[in-house]
């Protein structure tokens, strides 16, 4: 047999096949362009001008979303963040609402105000944080002190799960089937030991578990829950260090122990918070997703070993 009646026969089997094989069948929506167009959306932990919490608002005013309840428990610039956002995106409706994440009645309260006024829920973010207790050890931490971590980062989770996930469920005709994403902020420090103090991290790891768990039990609703996992990030809760940092001239030094060798702004967690929120992460459910320059994904290499 030639060459030429091999490639033919090859062809011909390739073709046949082809002939078997299903169109790819596209399920998502194109990504391009605004990716919350007509969401509805409640991001908690928006008071801090350096927060995640605001990037996110900004981002997702910028991507279409219909309404947007921004909350924190401090007010000192939840109303003028509510005046930025509108005046920046005037087709948006915002409403700035001051109650702690970790109580239920103020959770619940804000999820009601959405579904009456609007008739469905298709996003929540628990951007709420409570500062770690720094270099304490373990043995040097009060009970009260651990129990008050787990209900600022953990219980704020669990209310934003209960109450978000009933009203993703209801259908509407902005909103013909059910789902959502509920997005609840963990930390690289529930994924290693390390990156905050024992009671940090435990309530992170319960933030990452409980999502998965979540994910699970809403099986079949389309609604997804995901942990995102910040690094050593810019923030309301870091800004002493970086000032100190600053003032001493050693700024370079932060985030030295990732491969990137640098810190992370809030505006690049939003932007995967947005991605979480959209469509484009349709099929990204129960995962942990760190957003920390690489810290998590090796054991700590000392800066320069391999230069």
């Amino acid at each position: 047999m030639s060459p030429n009646d091999d490639r033919k026969t090859a062809k011909g089997r390739l073709e046949q096949v082809a002939a078997h094989l299903q169109p790819l069948e596209i399920i998502a929506r194109n990504s391009a362009g605004k990716q919350l167009t007509g969401k509805v959306c409640i991001v908690t932990g928006c008071n801090s001008v350096l927060g995640i919490g605001l990037a996110s608002a900004h981002l997702f005013a910028a991507n279409g979303a219909k309404a947007i309840y921004i909350c924190d428990y401090a007010d000192t610039h939840l109303t003028s963040h509510e005046a930025e956002i509108k005046k920046l995106y005037p087709g948006v409706d915002v409403y700035a609402r001051k109650f702690d994440a970790a109580d239920e009645e103020g959770v619940k309260a804000v999820v009601g105000e959405a579904v009456e006024r609007y008739g469905h829920l298709d996003g929540i973010v628990g951007a709420k944080d409570k500062k770690t207790n720094g270099p304490k050890v373990v043995g040097d931490i009060e009970a009260g002190e651990f129990m008050e971590t787990l209900r600022v980062n953990t219980i704020s989770a669990f209310l934003a799960v209960k109450h978000a996930s009933k009203a993703m469920m209801l259908s509407h005709p902005d909103k013909p089937a059910p789902g959502g994403s509920i997005i609840a902020t963990a930390s690289v420090a529930g994924i290693r030991s390390g990156a905050g103090g024992s009671d940090y991290s435990a309530s992170k790891s319960a933030v990452i578990n409980l999502m998965q768990t979540s994910a699970y039990q809403l099986q079949g609703t389309s609604i997804r829950c995901n942990a995102l996992c910040p690094g050593l990030i810019e923030t309301g809760m870091t800004s002493l260090l970086y000032k100190a940092a600053r003032e001493k001239g050693v700024e370079r030094k932060i985030g030295q122990l990732n491969p990137l060798k640098r810190g992370g702004t809030a505006g690049e967690v939003a932007r995967v918070v947005l991605w979480l929120a959209g469509e484009g992460a349709g099929y990204v459910n129960a995962q942990a997703v760190a957003v920390d320059g690489g810290l998590s994904g090796s054991l700590p290499v000392m800066p320069g070993r391999f230069h």
